[in-house]
């Protein structure tokens, strides 16, 4: 029997072996369907005639298995006590629409709140021409701290949106069904579809996967700043803050800070902040 390994400061740059992955245009359009792109508008994304174009943000399907690194390596945690805290992906090309790859996870930080513990996991992937994309994901781990590690900077003042209106507003509307199409590309947490298992684990109805929100503001990104040409989406990071109910609008308020570089913050129409402290790159 494997015995469990203690979180440590002294497990920050601990590598994993390379895992293989594929995936084609099939599952690049089903994860488009998932974030919520529609026909006509965007039928680069969703028609093999047209390429199909790969949504900058699918990178987080193939590296979520850096991600699943962490638990086959035996770390001590419960992964029923997890948040999905933060999400990063910096792109290094344009995704093909078919392609096998190699996922390499490695842990990027560990930081101890006291009653809970904060993990890093970054993810490489590459395939026979190189680098394509990294993704880094934190995942908050409740009841794991108290170990005697650093408690990690503060990030309060990080990415806050400037004092004057967005210089762009994207709004979109989720479908009921939105949960249930975006979990077919992977994400099959039932949390996000059986009301049963919701209201078990503390929430009154399911609710949307972060990572589908933050495909939706994926999306926004690529419109408005964009004009829809995927090679000219650099990176994207944001703080998951709030839930997204199936049905609710999702609104993407960019601030252009810089050449290149914006400020980005997604509301409900009820105006909760859903995705904060997030900055997107982009090639003007």
């Amino acid at each position: 029997m494997t015995m469990a390994t203690s979180l440590s400061a002294d497990l920050v740059g601990r590598s994993f072996d390379p895992i293989e992955t594929s995936w084609d245009s099939k599952d690049v359009m089903l994860y488009a369907c998932g974030v919520g792109a529609r026909p006509p508008e965007e039928l680069d994304v969703l028609f093999e005639g047209k390429g199909p174009k790969v949504l900058p943000t699918f990178g987080v399907v193939p590296g979520m298995l850096a991600m699943g690194s962490l638990f086959s390596a035996g770390l001590d945690i419960n992964p029923m006590m997890i948040l999905h805290g933060e999400q990063a992906i910096t792109l290094h090309r344009e995704i093909p629409a078919s392609s096998s790859a190699r996922v390499t996870g490695r842990i990027s930080e560990i930081w101890d709140k006291g009653k809970a513990a904060v993990l890093g996991c970054e993810g490489s992937v590459e395939d026979d021409d190189g680098p394509l994309f990294t993704t880094t994901a934190t995942l908050f781990v409740r009841g794991a701290g108290g170990f005697g590690g650093e408690r990690g900077p503060s990030t309060a003042d990080r990415n806050v949106p400037p004092d004057r209106a967005p210089d762009h507003i994207v709004e979109d509307v989720t479908r009921k069904e939105q949960a249930a199409i975006y979990r077919l590309s992977g994400d099959r947490n039932p949390l996000h579809i059986d009301p049963e298992f919701a209201t078990t684990a503390g929430f009154d109805v399911p609710f949307l996967h972060g990572l589908c929100t933050y495909g939706f503001v994926g999306r926004a990104i690529l419109k408005a700043l964009c004009d829809g040409d995927t090679s000219r989406f650099g990176s994207f990071a944001a703080r998951f803050a709030d839930q997204v109910y199936p049905e609710d609008s999702i609104i993407t308020k960019l601030w252009v800070v810089g050449d290149g570089e914006a400020i980005v913050q997604a509301e409900t129409q009820k105006g909760n902040v859903v995705l904060s402290q997030a900055r997107t790159t982009f090639t003007a």
